[in-house]
């Protein structure tokens, strides 16, 4: 069974920062590509960064230069840096990455989603 379990979600204001985080765990031989995604009320659910297991990352225009996506391979963590949040950024932040089993199956996982608020 494998799991990823997030955290760091929360209120802040607009112009200030929160960190997510999202854990890893189970059967886990190795994880492929790691993200975030998110989903604001009435709208689907949007890419927001990805990192491959080479450290490559990929970020929507709407937060490029604000947030940085990174990953702890030792600890099967991704964590997601926002910076100078906006109202806009509102939204449930899910975390997703692509695992490898120890029965060499490999199948995409979601966190249960974590609620960013950010006030005007």
């Amino acid at each position: 069974q494998v799991q990823l379990v997030e955290s760091g979600g929360g209120l802040v204001q607009a112009g200030g920062s929160l960190r997510l985080s999202c854990a890893a765990s189970g059967r886990i031989f190795e994880i492929n590509a790691m993200g975030w995604y998110r989903q604001a009320p009435g709208k689907q659910r949007e890419l927001v960064a990805t990192i491959t297991s080479a450290d490559t990352t990929n970020y929507a225009d709407s937060v490029k230069g604000r947030f940085t996506i990174s990953r702890d391979n030792a600890k099967n963590t991704v964590t997601l840096q926002m910076n100078s949040l906006k109202p806009e950024d509102t939204a449930v932040y899910y975390c997703n990455a692509e695992i490898v089993s120890v029965y060499i199956t490999t199948k995409y996982y979601w966190g249960q989603g974590t609620q960013v608020t950010v006030s005007s």
